[in-house]
């Protein structure tokens, strides 16, 4: 019998060429448009669409700052005000109250789980009369803009997932970050700046954070976060090598865009838009990120407002100041994160610490966009990945406590871009262990957060392995209304 020749049957490889190829006529106009954009120069801004254009609905916000404070701080210490804690300290934990609830290894196998009051001292601030540790004196002034919400909830009792699903909306790693989507699906204020910038405290040593957290996931490479740092070089090989000027640099970029231009003719490959969309942004940010991260144009009495680390680049407090400086610039997601409240032993010096690095600093952010009339369309967020129990662990003493990892409630707070001051969000039992009216899932705070900015997060997917994936998951969640101006 005469098997059919090569010609009478295209082959499957050949049959993929030809979709490749075809597919390629389209494709490769979009890309070629992209490449041959010319790069925005000196103070040139302009805008960048993402795949919702328009939003979903009329948004209230316009950028987001996350004070991410990593480790869990405490909320029995800051916000959720708990005198019966005192009443009973030492009193081992009720059964009742813990209803076989698990505990981490680090204090479930300890013979007692005595209660531990806060040693420190709580006063009602603001038209609400918002119960507010005096650790926070400077937070304390701006109750009357933000939203407290004392009943957020999560399913992780360790860092790693718990933070990740803070920061992705998964407990396994993989999947987008906030800001990874807030790209994608609304572009960019200012192409001379990255859409997600990520500042960290420098000197820091506590639980690790990874790229991963402000990663693009399954998304294109050109959504993922860009870490600034403090010294010298601010973004990790930005600057020119020695030998190698602008004009030099500009050469390489364009004979680089002529070779990946012929490499997507072979093979269609998206991420080299993405690559060559990275070489031309970086050329870009040579000139504006060294504007945006230089505070000396700042005033004296800015640097007061900030705190006597405001000058020290890296500090929590200079981060907070840089946030403000990229939010001005359109920069739509800056995330800090600052590390240390993951306290199992020594609450008290352990807060003090933690809470004299930062109060300052929120305060005076959140005083400075409300000078600037920035305030209104920029939503601001404080707070960690879990909270933390309301028995010590290891050794109780007067003056002395710890602290383990609690994910069944904990505080956070929003402030701005669209949220109702002055609000209480949520109750936790007297005991401070459950939540008992309006509980927040994670998933809810994403929602809302998305909310915020036009999104309506049940209609924001990208396609991941054959699914509709969402940041807010498969599982049920609610844009939380009760703390939104207008709903």
């Amino acid at each position: 019998m005469q098997h059919p020749t090569d010609q009478d049957h295209p082959s499957s490889t050949d049959r993929r060429q030809w979709l490749m190829r075809a597919g390629m006529g389209l494709g490769s106009v979009a890309f070629a448009d992209l490449l041959g954009k010319e790069p925005a120069r000196g103070d040139q801004q302009a805008a960048s669409h993402g795949v919702l254009n328009p939003t979903h609905h009329q948004p209230t916000a316009k950028r987001i700052i996350y004070l991410f404070m990593a480790g869990g701080p405490s909320q029995l210490e800051t916000f959720d005000y708990k005198p019966l804690l005192n009443e009973k300290q030492g009193e081992p934990l009720p059964d009742s109250v813990r209803a076989g609830q698990r505990l981490t290894g680090m204090s479930g196998n300890q013979a007692t789980l005595p209660l531990a009051g806060s040693i420190f001292k709580f006063a009602q601030h603001g038209g609400n009369g918002a119960w507010v540790s005096e650790l926070l004196p400077h937070t304390a002034k701006y109750v009357d803009d933000m939203a407290i919400i004392r009943s957020m909830t999560t399913e992780a009792i360790n860092h790693d997932p718990a933070i990740t699903f803070l920061q992705t909306g998964n407990q396994i790693s993989g999947r987008p970050s906030i800001g990874a989507w807030l790209h994608y699906g609304l572009g960019s204020d200012n192409e001379n700046l990255p859409c997600f910038v990520v500042l960290i405290t420098k000197g820091k040593v506590d639980q690790p954070l990874y790229s991963r957290l402000w990663g693009s996931g399954f998304l294109p490479a050109r959504y993922q976060g860009v870490q600034f740092r403090s010294g010298k070089e601010p973004v990790l090989y930005l600057t020119n090598p020695p030998g190698i000027d602008s004009s030099s640099r500009r050469q390489m970029l364009d004979r680089l865009k002529q070779l990946h231009e012929a490499q997507a003719q072979r093979t269609a490959d998206p991420e080299l838009t993405a690559r060559i969309a990275q070489y031309e942004m970086a050329y870009r940010m040579q000139t504006s990120v060294p504007e945006v991260t230089d505070l000396s144009s700042e005033s004296q009495d800015t640097f007061e407002r900030y705190g006597a680390q405001a000058k020290t680049p890296g500090t929590f407090a200079a981060n907070c100041l840089l946030a403000r400086r990229l939010a001005e610039r359109g920069v739509k997601f800056i995330q800090l994160y600052h590390q240390g409240w993951d306290h199992h032993g020594g609450v008290p010096g352990g807060m003090r610490t933690q809470c004299s690095e930062t109060d300052q600093p929120t305060g005076a952010l959140l005083q400075d966009l409300k000078d600037r009339g920035m305030l209104d369309d920029t939503l601001v967020i404080w707070g960690g990945e879990f909270g933390r129990t309301n028995y010590s662990q290891g050794k109780l003493t007067a003056d002395n406590y710890g602290r383990d990892h609690h994910p069944r409630c904990f505080s956070m707070w929003m402030a701005g871009g669209g949220i109702r001051g002055g609000v209480v969000h949520g109750e936790t039992c007297p005991f401070g262990y459950n939540v008992v009216e309006n509980p927040v899932h994670v998933r809810d705070f994403h929602a809302t957060l998305l909310h915020t900015l036009g999104i309506d997060h049940e209609r924001f997917t990208a396609k991941f392995q054959g699914l509709d994936a969402r940041l807010t998951g498969v599982d049920p969640a609610r844009v939380i209304t009760e703390i939104l101006k207008s709903t």
